[in-house]
Formats: C-alpha cells, structure tokens, sequence
C-alpha cells in the first residue's frame, strides 16, 4: 500500500509538472528570440536619422560602426544608389521586396536571422538596414532557465513523493497495528488494544476493535464465573452425598454409588479448573489475604454444617503473588475441599498465611488421619486415600509456576498439612545447588 501511493504520487506529480513545465520552457524560449529580435530591431531603427540627412557611404559607415551590432560586423545597409555598407546576408531577390513592400521582415540565413527594417527617405527612396542575429543570441539563457525549471520541477516531485511517503506511512502504520492486535486477538491474547490513528476512517476502525475485545472479554470473563460459580455451588451437595454414602455400608449398591460420586466430583473438579484458569491476557496479580478471606466464608458454611471448627490466620493485611485470581481460587477451594471429603466430621482445620524474602506460604492444616507418603502423593499427583489427587496437583501447579514449589506432610494438629510456597516475584530461574539450598532452608524455617 505504501509503494503504490508513492507511485501515485510520482504518476500524478509527475503529469502536473510536465503540464506547467512544457508550455513555459517553449515560453522561455520565444521570449528569448522576441528579444534578440526587438533588440535588433532598436538598432536598426537608430540608424535611421543618419540615411535620413546623408546617404554618404563614409558617414553612414561610422554610423554603422556606432552600434553594437556593428561593431561585430552584423549590421549592412543598402543604400538607393545600390551601394552596400557593411557585410550583407540577405539575398538580392529579398533586399528587392523588403524596399518595394516598405515593411520589416525577419529572414533566415547561415547561422541565424536577418532582421530587415526598411528607411523611408526623401524624394520617395528606401534604404534598407541589416542586422544579423546569430542563433545563439536568440537562445541566450534558455538553457540555464530550463536547468532551473528541471530542477524546480525535481524538488517539487521529490517533495511530493516524500510527503506521500509520509502519509502513506502513517496509514500503513495504523493499518499494520490494527491487523497486528486482530491477528493478537485471533490467537487468544484478549489484552491487547490498539491506539486509533490515522485517517479518520482508520481511527473509527480502531475504536469499533477496542470495543469488540472489551466485549469479548467481558463475555468470556463472565462464561468462566458462571461455569465456576455454578461448580462451586455443586461441591456442597456433592460433599453431602459423599459423607451419605460412607453410611450406606458395602453392598455392592453402596459401592457404585460411591464410584459414581467420586466420577462426578473429578468432573467437577475438572469444570472448575478450567473455567477458573486465567483467560489470555488475565492480569498476574492477587491479594491473597483477600482472596483467602472470601473463600473461608464461602467453605464457612458447609463447616458450620458438619460441626467443623476453622480459623484463618496472617490474613489481616494485603500480600499480593504473581498468580491470576481465578488461578489461585481454584488451588485453594481444591486443598481445602480435600478437606472435608478426606476427614471425618468435627475434624478442626486452620488456614494461615505467611509472607517472608519475597517468599508467600499459603497453608492448610487439619486435625484428621494425614496423608501417607507425601512427598509420592505430590509427584504423582495422587492421594493414598482413593482419590486422584486432582487437587494436590491444581495446587502444584500453581505453586511452581510462580518458581515456588508444593509439600505435604504432618501438620502441628495431627493430620495432613499442605503448603503452597509462591514466590512474589515473577518465574525464578532454574534453581542452582546454592539456589535450592537457600530454598530449603527458607522453607524449613517455615515448617519449623
């Protein structure tokens, strides 16, 4: 696009200066040979008061000689008497008319043109002055002003070509953009906007895509807290039947019942880890304390029901980890929904907050039978006590895409404790001996 509005540019500037440079360069050139003529024509005419008092051929000599064309040996005189001053260049057969017809004429010769101006005398007789104007006289100074016109005429096109460039750069520019945040928007990032620019019709067009992506945004965000919200809803009745179905004894009845409500929680496990995970272009940031707090009021319920005594504790303030809200919601309702689905009701758990060196534990305790085998449960991503494990490994990954890591073992009340250490600044570097050595001991004084 660029290209071609340059090219139209050169096409259309180009026919505009040959239009206006043509006609005066052959302008230029006429005025130059009217003027050598007229010049001409003055000194022939200043030698009329010399024929009109004597036709002498010496006094009308030193009359010649006065000019400057004849200096140069350019101007003759035919005298009445036939006689000739001067050097002559017209032919007999035009010196002839010019005095019958009594009128100026200009005749080409060798080398030039002749200027003819006939002299009326008295006793009716006509002599005739010659002046001779060499070709290069009538064109003197045509070149230079046709060099300064070319030259003219070169800077206006180059003028034009460069503020062509330059416009077609600004709309290329925005078109560019916006064809990039379209391509950007193709691919999933829903962050990206672009600045409207350009011609008017560019900068509508801009705008009309601001307003799409926010739109699209809008709805996707609001399609994933539904899918999440409604998720989070099924987990107390599915929670409910768990613990109605450990009662129903082992039957072959009650077994299936139980294999079909642990299909259907890993399902809505899996619903909730989805929609929940950070659309494209989600910000990276989450108070924790706060998002800790809301979540505690919403498992609130469900423990009041089952008699289970909680507290959350270090949340008071704000502590803010590089992870997308929606990403760390989904970890901690599946840790703590670990909870009540693997202890027994009246079971005490306590959730805590601790922020260190850059380093913030997110931290589930309770009071029930623990986890065997932690550390394989975390490699594996399952739990020793029938389940997949689903949420342990939502909670790894969340943990280690922070640089921070997951760990599993007793907790201070008897059962399992779970910690998600995040790291509060953005993905660490593939940790070193000394690196992780630091690391450990960080978390040991965690633990301790």
């Amino acid at each position: 696009m660029r290209r071609t509005i340059v090219l139209v540019a050169l096409a259309v500037t180009s026919m505009v200066a040959l239009a206006f440079l043509i006609p005066l360069g052959l302008m230029i050139k006429e005025m130059a040979r009217d003027q050598a003529m007229s010049d001409a024509e003055r000194q022939a005419v200043a030698l009329a008061p010399v024929l009109a008092t004597t036709t002498d051929h010496a006094l009308v000599g030193r009359a010649v000689a006065s000019t400057r064309a004849g200096q140069s040996g350019r101007v003759a005189v035919y005298l009445p008497d036939g006689g000739v001053v001067g050097l002559g260049r017209v032919g007999a057969g035009d010196v002839h008319l010019a005095m019958s017809d009594v009128r100026t004429s200009s005749v080409e010769v060798a080398g030039g043109t002749a200027f003819v101006q006939p002299i009326a005398l008295d006793g009716g007789r006509t002599a005739l002055a010659e002046v001779f104007v060499p070709a290069a006289d009538q064109t003197r100074g045509v070149l230079r002003a046709w060099l300064v016109l070319g030259a003219v005429g070169l800077v206006l096109v180059i003028g034009s070509l460069l503020v062509a460039d330059r416009l077609a750069a600004r709309v290329v520019r925005a078109t560019t953009r916006l064809a990039e945040a379209s391509s950007a928007l193709g691919a999933g990032d829903l962050s990206v906007r672009v600045h409207p620019s350009g011609p008017a019709e560019l900068v509508e067009a801009g705008r009309a895509f601001n307003t799409m992506a926010d739109r699209v945004r809008q709805l996707l965000a609001a399609e994933r807290e539904m899918a999440a919200d409604l998720s989070h809803r099924l987990r107390t009745p599915l929670t409910a039947l768990r613990l109605n179905a450990e009662a129903l004894g082992d039957d072959q009845a009650a077994e299936q019942t139980r294999v079909a409500i642990d299909r259907l929680e890993r399902e809505v496990d899996l619903v909730i880890t989805s929609a929940r995970r950070a659309g494209p272009g989600e910000e990276a940031d989450c108070d924790v304390a706060e998002l800790l707090r809301e979540r505690l009021g919403f498992w609130s319920a469900l423990a009041e029901d089952q008699q289970r005594p909680w507290s959350l504790r270090g949340a008071g303030g704000e502590v803010h980890v590089p992870v997308p809200r929606a990403e760390l919601a989904a970890s901690v309702d599946a840790v703590v929904g670990n909870v009540f689905r693997h202890t027994p009701e009246r079971t005490e758990f306590v959730v805590s907050v601790q922020q260190r060196d850059g380093v913030v534990g997110v931290i589930v305790e309770d009071a029930g039978p623990g986890v065997a085998e932690s550390s394989d449960a975390v490699q594996r991503g399952r739990s020793s006590a029938g389940s997949t494990g689903l949420g342990l490994d939502i909670a790894r990954r969340v943990a280690e895409s922070t640089g921070g890591r997951l760990a599993v073992d007793r907790s201070s009340l008897g059962g399992a404790r779970v910690c998600m250490w995040l790291w509060q600044r953005p993905a660490a570097p593939k940790p070193t001996r000394r690196r992780d050595r630091r690391r450990r001991t960080r978390e040991a004084f965690w633990l301790a």
